[in-house]
């Protein structure tokens, strides 16, 4: 039997834990609380983040670290991706030598700019064979009620995400493959400050004319920093790309469209993060993204809007008339 220990049980971590038991895996859940890991084993529920979602009996929970990376098959990734570096420097060590990781993670990392498999790679000394990463429109409340869903496993060794495909596939949860690493995880993490931008217009009262604008630039603004990086076009075109866009940017369950519609009512930052419980991951990787697309001298106005709102006081009024007064160009441009 595929075991898997899935580190995180934020919503996402215990829904994916979810998936993978009822696709056939033994799944370890390991958290950091105890309070949380013990509603689990006790309830089968995790209160905290998917209340009345009742989890299979092939998932348990334990706060230990090593007890959950014992002959794991897979080792899930989903904690903060600001925290990721300083746990998986405790964690790499207690992984089978053939274990791989993979990142359910949808940030960059602030100060280096790295992507969340590139701090895999480095943190635990793995090839890139190794690391894999999950992405696509992956709202937790809804997997977490088998609503069906799609999504990408991307590695640049096609047959481990073959084998990470098998160990996910469900009922209700189809995965594909691809290779494409840096697009699955720029898609990723780009939506997000996406996301926030939609949110903000949605907080302003503004209309559907104005959003659906919001996410098809947005989606330009990650296509042209994917290619730069040497990322495929059309996984941009994909799940992990327009699709995952999409969700985060239109439902009310997105976090970071929750943040960016406070934000547009007139909320100021630390009185959204007050009233919110979840990490937003836009809110910090707005700035490492921001920071990215610097360093391949990529220009990402929608980025550098969400920035100026979120974490240098420009008001969401003045941004939206300094982005409709920028120079006239061509679309594809």
């Amino acid at each position: 039997m595929t075991r898997a220990a899935v580190y995180g049980t934020g919503s996402w971590g215990t829904a994916f834990a979810m998936v993978l038991a009822d696709a056939g895996c033994d799944v370890t859940l390991w958290g950091r609380r105890p309070g949380p890991v013990e509603a689990i084993n006790a309830t089968r529920e995790n209160p905290d983040y998917l209340p009345r979602v009742r989890l299979p009996s092939g998932v348990r929970a334990t706060t230990d670290p090593a007890q959950a990376a014992r002959g794991a098959d897979f080792a899930v990734l989903a904690v903060p991706s600001q925290t990721l570096r300083g746990n998986l420097a405790r964690w790499a060590g207690l992984l089978p030598a053939d274990t791989v990781l993979v990142s359910l993670m949808k940030g960059i990392e602030l100060g280096t700019a790295k992507r969340m498999s590139e701090v895999i790679e480095e943190v635990a000394g793995v090839a890139p064979g190794r690391v894999a990463v999950l992405s696509g429109p992956n709202l937790a409340r809804e997997i977490a009620e088998r609503q069906p869903a799609a999504s990408v496993v991307a590695c640049r060794d096609e047959s481990v995400a073959r084998r990470l495909q098998a160990a996910c596939h469900t009922a209700y949860f189809r995965p594909y493959t691809n290779t494409d690493v840096v697009g699955c995880e720029l898609g990723g993490a780009v939506k997000n400050v996406i996301a926030l931008a939609v949110g903000i217009a949605d907080g302003m009262g503004l209309g559907d004319n104005t959003k659906a604008s919001l996410m098809t630039r947005g989606l330009a603004e990650t296509t042209r920093l994917g290619l730069a990086m040497g990322a495929d076009a059309l996984t941009f075109a994909g799940l992990a790309g327009m699709g995952d866009l999409v969700a985060t940017c239109s439902s009310p369950l997105s976090r970071n469209h929750t943040f960016g519609t406070n934000l547009g009512r007139g909320m100021t930052l630390q009185e959204t993060i007050a009233v919110t419980r979840q990490t937003a991951e836009g809110v910090k990787s707005c700035r490492s993204v921001l920071d990215l697309a610097r360093r391949h001298r990529v220009d990402m106005p929608l980025t550098e809007t969400v920035v100026g709102i979120v974490h240098e006081g420009t008001s969401p009024q003045t941004a939206v008339k300094e982005l409709m007064a920028r120079t006239a160009k061509a679309e594809h441009r």
